[in-house]
């Protein structure tokens, strides 16, 4: 006899199956679709470099890439805690990617839209110890934001049924 647990399980897979769930890393998922596919802009500042590294670690390099991400990429740093003194001891590192993803062959766009995050950091140290700990809050950053650009491009409606059918034909 069926438990209700099982019952209430066997019915999410259902609802899960009919709503055209698909994995990512599936067959023809939007993982293995823009896997070692995507080219890049050039890196033009620190950020950008960071975040153009962390990407082709989730997405990989293309040798002949179908798509191409565009992206501008915008870090402010802000104080955030000050003493009487007037000293700062804590910044907020906000970080903005807007992208665009389209088709290497025909430039048509495919998805277009914006990331952004924050991180904080300590200037309670000595210089180098604040430019460290400044360093690694921008690492920490492009690392955020980037995974969360991946996980956007992940999710872009029917883009595996569209890829798969032009790949296809």
């Amino acid at each position: 006899m069926l438990s209700s647990r099982h019952l209430f399980v066997a019915f999410v897979l259902t609802l899960v199956a009919a709503c055209g769930f698909q994995p990512v890393y599936g067959p023809g998922g939007a993982g293995s679709i823009l896997s070692n596919e995507v080219e890049y802009d050039a890196p033009a500042t620190e950020e950008s470099y960071i975040l153009v590294r962390e990407l082709e670690q989730r997405l990989g390099r293309a040798d002949t890439p179908l798509f191409h991400l565009a992206l501008t990429t915008t870090v402010t740093v802000d104080g955030q805690a000050i003493t009487a003194a007037g000293s700062i001891t804590r910044f907020s590192m906000v970080g903005d990617v807007r992208y665009v993803l389209s088709r290497s062959d025909t430039g048509e766009e495919i998805a277009r839209g914006r990331v952004e995050n924050f991180t904080g950091y300590s200037a309670t140290g000595t210089t180098v110890a604040t430019l460290a700990a400044e360093t690694d809050a921008r690492e920490r950053l492009m690392r955020i934001l980037a995974e969360m650009l991946v996980t956007r491009l992940y999710t872009i409606p029917d883009m595996s049924d569209e890829i798969r059918s032009d790949m296809a034909g």
